[in-house]
């Protein structure tokens, strides 16, 4: 299909959704979907760069005659929208309802959850660094969970991602690794991807650990990358969103799906790196000082083969971290428990 083609079928599916919308709310789900960030529009407009040079001039006409038309469209619209009038509610309808005389009680809106909002924060900085999101399935097959990250059956790396298992044999992620192989078949290099979701673990809870975490899977590929690119990509986001020169441990690690792997540690922000608290070990670090955060390494080869890349020609990194952990870094917060305790003492403080 041509990229004019493309570009006519969204905007009739965008104008057909738009008749559609009931009200304010409906239109902005309608506003996200087509103009928002990460919408329809801004995906076609950044496949104009893969077109050949020859190409460029027309789709770059028929990006803007879009988003002209989208844009008209909306605002007659929300013009509408604005200008419908009230409905008509008899004197008796009110009174069945309620009491015009009664004092009014103070009530408190809700928000969206300190995790959605840092994952919306995080997702916008990724996007302005280029890459483009992608929602993990929170149910997947093993093939796609293990053996496409290198992890052949009774592979004894699999005991690290004990997880759960429903009785057809599909399992719980363990990371949004499992969405790598798809990406790496339908994208054609360079390939910048954040893949984000929650995954599920069989272990222990703690002061530092969930069963159930939100992770942010960041994967490039393309000729020539290198594993300082990684290094420099992530600290670059983490000074973002921690809005500061954030302090940063690199380690080797063991991961069957890079080579060579690392880990970045960040500086424990409730005993800020000395591992005591009132002279006590600190509990959110073990005592270390330091705070894991991500899993990290060079695509390995063998996983850039299974998707029919030729890993003498391309290289790629990864890295998987944690939310959640991110979130305890910024703002200090002691247990990672509490976003799920449903105490809304503390999630009313975001």
């Amino acid at each position: 299909m041509t990229f004019t083609k493309t570009a006519t079928q969204i905007k009739k599916s965008a104008l057909n959704e738009l008749a559609k919308t009931r009200d304010i709310n409906t239109l902005a789900f309608w506003r996200k979907e087509y103009l928002g960030k990460v919408g329809k529009f801004t995906k076609l407009t950044r496949q104009i760069a893969q077109l050949p040079a020859k190409e460029r001039a027309s789709a770059g006409k028929a990006v803007n005659e879009l988003k002209q038309a989208l844009a008209k469209a909306l605002q007659e619209r929300e013009k509408q929208f604005h200008e419908l009038p009230p409905s008509p509610v008899s004197r008796s309808q009110l009174s069945t309802f309620f009491d015009l005389t009664a004092p009014g009680a103070d009530f408190q809106l809700g928000h969206l959850h300190p995790i959605t909002q840092m994952r919306q924060y995080a997702e916008d900085i990724f996007v302005r660094m280029g890459f483009e999101v992608f929602e993990a399935r929170e149910v997947d097959d093993d093939y796609h969970n293990f053996e496409s990250l290198n992890m052949p059956p009774q592979h004894p790396a699999r005991d690290l991602w004990d997880t759960f298992w429903t009785e057809d044999e599909l399992v719980l992620i363990t990371h949004t690794s499992s969405m790598q192989h798809r990406i790496l078949l339908g994208q054609k290099p360079p390939i910048r991807a954040i893949i984000v979701g929650r995954c599920f673990r069989h272990e222990a809870t703690d002061a530092s650990h969930e069963h159930t975490l939100n992770q942010i899977e960041g994967l490039y590929v393309d000729k020539g990358i290198k594993l300082p690119d990684l290094i420099g990509t992530f600290k670059k986001f983490l000074d973002e969103f921690s809005q500061r020169d954030i302090k940063m441990k690199i380690q080797p690690s063991h991961f069957p799906f890079v080579e060579p792997g690392i880990e970045f540690l960040l500086d424990c922000a409730i005993c800020f790196g000395t591992g005591e608290v009132e002279g006590e070990r600190c509990s959110t670090c073990g005592g270390s000082g330091w705070l894991e955060l991500a899993g990290a390494g060079m695509v390995h080869p063998s996983v850039l083969a299974e998707a029919g890349l030729d890993p003498q020609k391309y290289s790629g990194f990864a890295w998987g971290f944690g939310l959640d952990r991110l979130v305890m870094v910024k703002y200090g917060i002691e247990n990672i428990r509490h976003f799920y305790s449903g105490d809304l003492r503390f999630i009313r403080q975001f």
